[in-house]
């Protein structure tokens, strides 16, 4: 590694670190410590330790169930979709990122979390300790509504058979419900995001912790506070993973 790519690599160490210290981490997990070999498996893979005859199963399941958001047509967004985006990551992930619906880059692309918000929520998965393949990331609605609109009640009605299909699946121990939209759907609550956030619910017997979207922090980038209480509810997540 020549000098200019070590001090280009101490950059983005320097940039990450502030990043972390703007959230309030107040330590840094390697993503290697303390994961045990189910949760080190790479993105839409299944662990060995699960038998052939399971893991054909599984993945025929999963194949299925994607060519079904590929190609649905259940609500009139797919006119306007360049790609739906079923969501991506690990199969048996323990934890669960559920958003509201794709944004443009998302659309484009055919993957979650992709455009700023993305690159966020990607530095806040890794300040918890993980990899973004060891997790998954999906949102409630599979195709962008257009100029990103917040979706309709009878859009997320038609489209939310795939989210629960996945959850159904995965059946993490733990899912964060990011923005109002993922925590209504998840929780069944009218209540707003200040009284919510930070307390976990229930769905289906699995943990569901709601806070801010990713693109909430963007909008109120000077905002240390709601950083900080984002981090706050993670911390919660990664202690409760730590016990199950």
């Amino acid at each position: 590694m020549n000098g200019k790519a070590i001090v280009d690599k101490l950059e983005d160490l320097e940039e990450q670190i502030h990043f972390y210290r703007q959230l309030g981490v107040d330590f840094l997990i390697r993503p290697e410590n303390g994961l045990n070999d189910r949760e080190k498996t790479s993105a839409g893979l299944i662990s060995f330790e699960t038998g052939p005859e399971d893991q054909a199963a599984i993945a025929a399941e999963w194949e299925k169930l994607l060519r079904r958001i590929n190609d649905c047509r259940f609500c009139p967004l797919f006119q306007g979709r360049t790609r739906a985006v079923p969501g991506e990551g690990n199969y048996q992930a323990r934890l669960m990122f559920v958003g509201e619906a794709p944004g443009r880059d998302e659309d484009l692309q055919g993957r979650p979390f992709v455009g700023r918000a993305g690159q966020l929520l990607t530095k806040i998965i890794e300040a918890m300790g993980f990899k973004r393949q060891e997790v998954y990331i999906a949102n409630v609605i599979k195709c962008r509504p257009p100029e990103n609109r917040t979706p309709r009640p009878d859009e997320v009605k038609a489209c939310s058979p795939y989210l629960l299909h996945q959850i159904e699946l995965i059946n993490p121990k733990s899912i964060v419900a990011l923005g109002k939209i993922a925590a209504e759907f998840l929780l069944q609550t009218n209540k707003s995001m200040s009284e919510i956030r930070g307390h976990f619910g229930q769905f289906k017997g699995i943990p569901v912790m709601p806070t801010f979207h990713p693109a909430y922090l963007i909008r109120n980038e000077g905002n240390r506070e709601i950083k900080r209480l984002v981090w706050e509810d993670m911390k919660k997540v990664m202690k409760l993973l730590e016990t199950s």
